[in-house]
């Protein structure tokens, strides 16, 4: 299940990538701290909640599914 934890991560930054945006800039438009972004997206938390995965996923104008993928 790890893997599916760290995919997470991986995606946020390719898609955060795309847009070419910062970490900063995402966990602004996400509504999050900017240490939850981060962390998720180096792969330091393990579980994130649904409810934060879905609040990045709106701020790049991607799916949930294209997160979790």
């Amino acid at each position: 299940m790890s893997k599916q934890k760290s995919r997470i991560g991986e995606n946020i930054k390719k898609y955060r990538n795309k847009l070419d945006i910062s970490q900063d800039t995402l966990s602004k438009r996400a509504n999050l701290a900017f240490h939850t972004v981060a962390k998720i997206e180096a792969g330091a938390t393990p579980d994130p909640r649904i409810e934060t995965v879905k609040r990045i996923a709106d701020a790049l104008n991607v799916t949930l599914d294209d997160l979790i993928k």
